[in-house]
């Protein structure tokens, strides 16, 4: 296991990276142009993204980035 200590501020910027990241991540799978492959790239890397921001921000802040699955066109 890895640990690091940040400060406060610190801790506002990760949280403000990982969300941009993510809310990227989320806008670029909407793209139909997009490949399955790549889509699914894009959702391991979310995923591993969410689990990082889980740690340092407020449980209220999670909900709104909790993963939502949707039926794709591609699936059925």
């Amino acid at each position: 296991m890895l640990g690091f200590l940040v400060n406060e501020k610190e801790v506002k910027e990760l949280e403000y990276v990982l969300k941009r990241e993510m809310e990227e991540i989320l806008f670029d799978i909407g793209d139909e142009r997009m490949e399955k492959v790549v889509k699914r790239a894009l959702e391991e890397r979310y995923h591993i993204l969410f689990r990082l921001f889980k740690r340092i921000a407020p449980p209220v802040e999670c909900g709104k980035y909790m993963w939502k699955k949707t039926k794709r066109k591609d699936k059925k």
